[in-house]
Order: structure tokens, then C-alpha cells, then sequence
């Protein structure tokens, strides 16, 4: 018995250390010790679960570890203006506690399978992103009007362009329009919008970010 889950520990320390080296190397918030600690935790909580109840209920402890999983979750997930930053780390630190689960109910084989699995989708779909979206980027608008709301001019602009228009935002406060929207499109077309702006006589300002 104590060998097993000295097996159930190293295996479920090193599955989340390689999922969590990919998340370091790129810098983000929940990294190579967060991940290994997520899945050593998750491992050891369906164990005890497995444990505790018996023949009766044994994921009655096993069944929260998502949910708990959850609040990390939400932890790492910021919004920035219209972006929204996070999501991918979000969802492998969930999938890393499902792989510790994996573990904990002794199915080895499927914990390896879903981290070749995991690591996959973080190494090697990104470089498949940037190849098919290279010459495409995403950027997020915040357009102040002089006047009256002339925003179906912006719109009729990124249509003629050829920008699609991801979100778009509306307000008005004290008298001062404002108009926010996340744009993704041709980099030649993102600067033929930007020009647009900086010679339109009815934008007053305008802040743009990538």
C-alpha cells in the first residue's frame, strides 16, 4: 500500500510539473510549483475519498475537488478593458486536477494519455494559431466622439475594410460619447483604420491597444 501511493505521488508530482514547465516557460501566473502541488493535491484528496466511503460512497470528497478547483481558477483570470487574459491557464489547471484524479483511482494510463494530451494542446496549438492568424491580430479600441454618437460611421469603415468587429461598447457619460470595441483583423488594415481615425473630423480621441 505505501508503495503504491508513494507511485501515485511521484507520478502525479511529475505530470503536473511537465504541465506546469509549459505555463512557466511562457510565463504565466500558475506555473511549474502551482501545478505539480494541484495534482499531488487532487490525487490525494480522490484517494482519501476512495478511502472514506467504502464501497458506498466513494467520491463523495472526490466530487468537490473540481468545484475547489474552480476558485483557483477564477484567480488566475483578469480583465483588462475588453480582453480578457487567463482563460487557457484557467482551464489547465483544471485539467491538471482531473489528471491527479486519474491518478488517485489508480487508472495510470489514462493520467499519461490526458497529459500527452494536454501538452499537445499547449505546445503545439498555439504554433498552429500563429501560422494560420500571422498576418492577423487582435486590438481593442476606446474611440471618444466630439459631438453627436457617429458610430455607425466607425462600423460602416470596418465593414469597408474588412475588420471584424469581436465587441462593441457604448456609453455616454456628462455629455461625452464613448465607444469601445475589440477588433480582429489584417495588420495592413488595422493601419489603414487607424488612419481613418487620426483625419476623422467627428472622433475627438481615440486609444488603441494590443
Amino acid at each position: 500500500m505505501l508503495t503504491e501511493h508513494l507511485l501515485q505521488l511521484f507520478l502525479s508530482i511529475g505530470i503536473g510539473a511537465f504541465i506546469g514547465l509549459e505555463r512557466e516557460i511562457n510565463g504565466k501566473v500558475a506555473g511549474f510549483r502551482t501545478m505539480a502541488l494541484i495534482c499531488v493535491g487532487s490525487a490525494i484528496l480522490t484517494i482519501i475519498s476512495i478511502q472514506l466511503g467504502g464501497s458506498i460512497s466513494k467520491d463523495r470528497i472526490a466530487a468537490n475537488i473540481l468545484t475547489g478547483i474552480g476558485f483557483i481558477g477564477a484567480g488566475v483570470v483578469f480583465k483588462d478593458g475588453l480582453n480578457v487574459t487567463g482563460i487557457t491557464t484557467a482551464a489547465t489547471i483544471w485539467m491538471t486536477a482531473a489528471l491527479g484524479m486519474c491518478i488517485g483511482c489508480e487508472n495510470y494510463s489514462l493520467a499519461l494519455e490526458g497529459m500527452v494530451v494536454t501538452l499537445v494542446v499547449l505546445f503545439f496549438f498555439e504554433k498552429i494559431l500563429n501560422v494560420l492568424t500571422r498576418q492577423k491580430e487582435h486590438r481593442s479600441y476606446v474611440i471618444h466622439f466630439k459631438k453627436e454618437n457617429t458610430s455607425h460611421e466607425i462600423y460602416a469603415k470596418l465593414n469597408k475594410l474588412g475588420v471584424k468587429c469581436l465587441k462593441k461598447f457604448e456609453t455616454k457619460d456628462e455629455n461625452k460619447i464613448r465607444l469601445s470595441i475589440n477588433l480582429f483583423g489584417n495588420k495592413e488594415k488595422m493601419e489603414a483604420f487607424n488612419h481613418y481615425l487620426l483625419e476623422a473630423d467627428h472622433v475627438k480621441s481615440f486609444d488603441s491597444f494590443l
